[in-house]
């Protein structure tokens, strides 16, 4: 769908799918720093129709490429 499409360009891991009361719920995990303007890209996606929520999983290591962009961002090096 558009939407776990829009979360795969997120560098999304799906971790589970299910119905709800007539509602298709996908539960992923998601990096925080790839979900600032995601609210609005899911009500374009989806025409206002669809939700979402958030709550801390876990932390993860980033690769060290990953890991480079994101230094070079906060100390405004490039990298």
């Amino acid at each position: 769908s558009d939407v776990i499409g829009e979360l795969n360009r997120r560098r999304c891991r799906v971790t589970g799918m299910e119905s709800r009361a007539g509602f298709q719920v996908s539960t992923v995990n998601v990096p925080l720093s790839e979900m600032f303007c995601y609210s609005n890209d899911l009500r374009s996606a989806t025409k206002g129709t669809d939700k979402y929520s958030m709550q801390f999983n876990n932390y993860h290591e980033e690769p060290q490429q990953m890991a480079d962009e994101i230094v070079a961002r906060a100390t405004g090096m490039t990298a």
